[in-house]
This record gives structure tokens, C-alpha cells and sequence, in this order.
């Protein structure tokens, strides 16, 4: 039963994440392009104004250069679906990354790591992280944004390394998309949210606001805005060992990273009218770099392996939790549906036994069950020679 309420706790806050995150990405999408789209104003108070017809009406947004001459009696915060965002991420990162840690983030092959120092360790990655990246932002760098941005992408490639030195494929790419998350909500509640609440108060008083408070959250706005598709990449990519399980896992990570943020560049130059073709055609190259930086070795003909010896491996090393009635604790019925108990189920998933045992070595998490080297190659040669 406890099992069984765990699973339903896991997949409703996994909805209630993406929900709010939808809510969060939608909202910061469209001021970022409500900004690029400004049209001039007559009005010099104005930054601009734009015109828009959508679900059978019409709207006309402006912006002002610093503040209008009162406050509204209503005013609209965009807060909570950053905070409720990050919440969830990290309710799911305790519920399926620190509490079965053994599974989806220590990888003895990679370092043998105990359960509460892998915890630790995660956790100051999130610290540690967030902490680097506001000392940049306050410092000299923060005034001028190529060296910062620069500066920050070399530190995230660092971070990516760094962490597939320590965790598991599937561990090193949450940690690192949990990084970018906890920067992202933090530049709201430290940083955008403060200084917009010190705005308000200002004008209360009869007080011109400081522009400077403007213009760090729109500086903290823009980085959220290009870490957006790295992080929803880090959280795709756990299904798919063949992105995280290779020993380069660390520079697909990097390569789509600056994929992801080069789509976020080409879409906001292109609010702005301008739309260089070289941008997405450097961003398709980045993705190919990945794929063929773990592309499968080409088929070379292999001595046949007799079946029974795949048997052997697959029920000493799979069963336990790839069964009708899965033996290992705590599952109550095979991950992904993928049964291997019959002779029938084990050729029928040979693509997928393949593609997580010998090409990604997702399989088994964290090597419980000590799947060998020699068996790996077994299971391979078998693949190839069918």
C-alpha cells in the first residue's frame, strides 16, 4: 500500500509541476516578446505600446519608462508560478532522487556514495550553484552581460562535469536542470519581486522608484528566459538513457544547453525583426554534435550467442523488477511495462534491452543487481547476431 500511495504522490506532483511550470515559462515567454514588440508612443512617459487581437478581442498593452504618475487600484504580481514551480521540482527531486538515491543517483562505477552524502551532495550543488551565480551578477561581470553570460556558460560546463564525476548519468542531469531552477526562481524572489516591491513602496511615498531596481529584474529576466529550455531539456531527458547514459552524458548536457539557449536567442531576435539563419543552423549543429558524440559503433559481424546464455544474465541480473510480479521491494509492477520472464518477452524487448544495457548502461540503475562487464558485451554480441 505504501507503494502504491508513493506512486500516486509522485505522478500527481509531477502534474502540479508541469502545470504551474506552464503557467511560469507562458507568463515569462510573453513579456519577454511583449518587451521586444513595443511599438514608439507618443506619450514620452511611455517605453511603448502594442496593439493585439487574440480570443475575440482586442488589447493595448503599454509599458512605461519607469513608472506612471499614480498606482492603479489594481496590480497584477507574477510570483506564484515561479515559487509553486520550484516547489514541486523540488518535492520531486526528494521524492524520486534523494529517497531512492541508490537508484536514480549513486552509480558505484561512477564513485560509491552513500545515501546521506549523495543527499548532501546534492543539495550543496544547489547552494553552492545559485551562490556563484549571484556573486558574478553583483560583481564587475554584472555590467557587462557577454563577459557574465560567458563567464556563466564556462562555470555550467564545469558544473556538468563536475557532477557526472559524482552522480549517476540520470542524477548528474536532474542536479544540473535543478541548478538552472533554483537560479530562476531565486532571481524572482531575491531579486525581481524585491526590487518591484520597492517600486510600489516608493511611489506610496511620493517617490520617484530607482531605475535600478528596473533594470536588475529585467537583467534577471532575460538570464531565466535562455535557462528556460536547457532546464525543461534536463527534465525530458531522464527518460532517455541514450542521452544520459553515455560516458560523454557531461557534454550532450553542454552541447544542448547552448542548443536550447540559442532557440530562446533566434526567438527573441526575431520579436525584434531580426532573425539570422545562422542561430538555428548553430543550434542544429550543437544537437548533431550530441548525437554523434553517442552514436552506436557500425555493425560488424559477431560470433552467435546461444540464447540460453542471455537467459542466464537476464534472470540473474533483470527479473527481480522486470516480471509479471516484480520481486524487488517497493514495485508492484515492472518499470515501463518491460517484462523479460519469458523467452518471448526478452526477444520481443531486445531493441530496448540493447539500447539500456549495452549502449546507454542506464540498466541496471546503479548496477544493483551487477550486471558485468563481459555480460554487457554478451548481451551485445547477441543483439548484433540475431
Amino acid at each position: 500500500m505504501e507503494s502504491y500511495l508513493l506512486e500516486w504522490l509522485n505522478l500527481l506532483v509531477r502534474w502540479a509541476h508541469v502545470i504551474v511550470g506552464i503557467a511560469w515559462i507562458g507568463a515569462s515567454f510573453y513579456f519577454i516578446w511583449l518587451d521586444n514588440r513595443l511599438e514608439p508612443s507618443t506619450d514620452p512617459k511611455l517605453a511603448g505600446e502594442l496593439w493585439a487581437i487574440h480570443g475575440g478581442g482586442f488589447y493595448n498593452a503599454r509599458k512605461y519608462r519607469l513608472a506612471p504618475d499614480r498606482l492603479p487600484p489594481t496590480l497584477h504580481w507574477f510570483k506564484w508560478e515561479a515559487y509553486w514551480t520550484w516547489i514541486t521540482g523540488f518535492a520531486l527531486l526528494v521524492l524520486m532522487f534523494y529517497a531512492n538515491a541508490e537508484l536514480y543517483r549513486i552509480d558505484p562505477a561512477v564513485m560509491p556514495l552513500s545515501k546521506p552524502v549523495a543527499i548532501g551532495a546534492g543539495l550543496a550543488s544547489l547552494v553552492v550553484g545559485y551562490a556563484i551565480y549571484e556573486g558574478l551578477c553583483r560583481s564587475p561581470f554584472g555590467r557587462n552581460e557577454i563577459l557574465l553570460s560567458t563567464t556563466i556558460f564556462v562555470l555550467l560546463a564545469f558544473a556538468a562535469w563536475g557532477l557526472a564525476k559524482v552522480f549517476s548519468g540520470r542524477g548528474a542531469f536532474i542536479h544540473y536542470g535543478a541548478i538552472l531552477g533554483t537560479i530562476m526562481a531565486a532571481n524572482v524572489a531575491h531579486i525581481i519581486i524585491p526590487g518591484q516591491r520597492r517600486m510600489v513602496e516608493a511611489m506610496r511615498a511620493g517617490r520617484e522608484p530607482d531605475a535600478r531596481d528596473g533594470l536588475m529584474g529585467k537583467q534577471r529576466s532575460v538570464h531565466n528566459t535562455y535557462f528556460t529550455l536547457p532546464v525543461v531539456f534536463t527534465m525530458i531527458a531522464g527518460h532517455y538513457a541514450v542521452a544520459f547514459g553515455s560516458r560523454w552524458s557531461w557534454l550532450v548536457l553542454v552541447a544542448l544547453t547552448l542548443a536550447g539557449a540559442l532557440v530562446r536567442v533566434w526567438f527573441v531576435m526575431r520579436h525584434k525583426g531580426r532573425a539570422p539563419l545562422w542561430i538555428p543552423a548553430l543550434g542544429i549543429a550543437f544537437v548533431g554534435f550530441a548525437v554523434w558524440l553517442i552514436a552506436p559503433p557500425a555493425s560488424k559481424e559477431v560470433a552467435k550467442v546461444e540464447f540460453g546464455e542471455i537467459r542466464k544474465i537476464i534472470d540473474a541480473r533483470c527479473v527481480s523488477c522486470h516480471a509479471e510480479k516484480p520481486a524487488f521491494q517497493g514495485l508492484t509492477e515492472a518499470p515501463k511495462g518491460v517484462k523479460l520472464d519469458t523467452p518471448e518477452r526478452i526477444r520481443a524487448n531486445a531493441v530496448t534491452i540493447y539500447q539500456q544495457s549495452v549502449l546507454a548502461r542506464a540498466m541496471p540503475p546503479a548496477n544493483l543487481t551487477g550486471l558485468t562487464e563481459e555480460e554487457r558485451r554478451l548481451l551485445e554480441r547477441w543483439y548484433r547476431s540475431r
